[in-house]
């Protein structure tokens, strides 16, 4: 069997088994497609099939593309990677922690720019401890907003996570948090643009990504993917917001640096070209090799790196990456030096730089993140390209 059909048995037993509804996913070496694969439905009801142009709700599969928007500025000298948050934010003027016990006290100072993209800036998610509550109440608030026809604008979002008091001290431990959704108020006040106009300008339209936003035209709306969620009667659609995004039907107020994009397969596989090209798309430069570099190098440490998600055994963290470090360590076939990350939904990409090798598989349900199928797909992957290396040696 010839690589793309295994993959495609694989996506197609995933879909039967009602792992997801639908799922499209890509595999380029150097750039150029050598595999397309793709089983199931963009949507349940209608019967409508998946198809390469399937545009798929990104969430934390955003987050590499906020960090290379940061390090754009970076390269220009305009941002400095270890300014405090609260030369662009007042709100993270007089940071507090918060402990577990709910004793609140003064941080020694605020995150760094550095600290967003290594989530090593005490900023989280909505969660049941106390730091997790208060940022639940400000996803609370402006969903409630949203939902009213409103909504806080990106920085004024971000301000008010910033008067929230962070869970640790800034530097001093890993969580996974709101560190790219402030990141890209940053990017803001440090351009003087819109997140969302920063994008295009820089990454968007110089990449060609003419399908990835904040939100689905009217004229693209039926190539939007159902969002399904698992349930004991199987698959059912998901229309409620998550981290205050899920309305595609108009720009939003708030535009979530950490989870808010959609996009393409073929959309992201130019984002990730670039990112396998040291950052030159088609002969233009992006983003300078350094800054490629520096974005998907290991970044933690000692007690900080412990402090990882028990998933990612053998992956350290970059900027808004998992970068692997320790192959032996992960759960699946992975290569050293590898760098991507995923979305609630189950997206998925990675780049193999020492393979030349880009992967990317999308797919909408609920709570997925890494979900087994990519596992898997990635295992295929793996065994095959080393069939082939084995042929090309004889």
């Amino acid at each position: 069997m010839s690589l793309r059909e295994r993959l495609t048995e694989c996506i197609e037993r995933a879909v039967e088994n009602q792992e997801a509804a639908g799922m499209n996913l890509r595999v380029l070496r150097d750039g150029e497609e050598i595999c397309y694969a793709e089983a199931g439905w963009a949507d349940i009801a209608s019967g409508r099939p998946i198809r390469r142009d399937a545009i798929f709700r990104l969430y934390s599969q955003t987050k590499p593309v906020t960090a290379a928007a940061a390090m754009i500025l970076v390269d220009r000298g305009i941002l400095d990677l270890m300014a405090c948050v609260d030369q662009y934010l007042p709100g993270f003027r007089n940071a507090r922690i918060v402990s577990a016990d709910g004793t609140v006290t003064p941080a020694y100072r605020p995150p760094w720019i550095s600290e967003l993209m290594s989530m090593t800036s005490g900023l989280c998610y909505p969660d049941a401890d106390p730091a997790g509550q208060y940022a639940a109440r400000v996803f609370e608030e402006n969903q409630a907003m949203i939902e009213a026809g409103s909504g806080m604008d990106t920085a004024t979002f971000c301000n008010r996570l910033g008067e929230q008091p962070l869970a640790f001290m800034p530097g001093t431990g890993w969580r996974y948090g709101t560190g790219a959704d402030v990141l890209g108020a940053v990017i803001e006040k440090a351009s003087g643009k819109r997140f969302g106009q920063f994008l295009k300008e820089e990454l968007f339209d110089p990449l060609g990504m003419a399908d990835t936003d904040f939100r689905v035209l009217p004229e693209k709306a039926d190539r939007l993917v159902t969002c399904y969620q698992r349930t004991e009667a199987g698959l059912v659609p998901f229309t409620g917001m998550h981290l205050a995004v899920g309305r595609y039907d108009r720009p939003p107020a708030f535009e979530s640096g950490g989870a808010g994009l959609v996009s393409t397969l073929e959309d992201y596989s130019r984002f990730a070209t670039m990112l396998m090209n040291g950052g030159i798309w088609q002969g233009k430069r992006i983003l300078s090799e350094t800054a490629v570099r520096y974005m998907t190098s290991s970044r933690l440490n000692g007690d900080v790196r412990r402090k990882l998600w028990d998933s990612l055994g053998g992956y350290n963290y970059g900027c808004l990456v998992r970068v692997c470090d320790r192959p032996g360590e992960c759960s699946h076939f992975a290569a050293e030096h590898e760098y991507g990350w995923d979305g609630w939904l189950g997206t998925y990409f990675i780049n193999l730089p020492e393979e030349r090798i880009t992967f990317l598989l999308n797919q909408n349900v609920t709570d997925t993140g890494t979900a087994p199928v990519v596992r898997k797909c990635r295992n295929i992957l793996a065994t095959e390209l080393e069939k082939a290396e084995r042929r090309r040696g004889r």
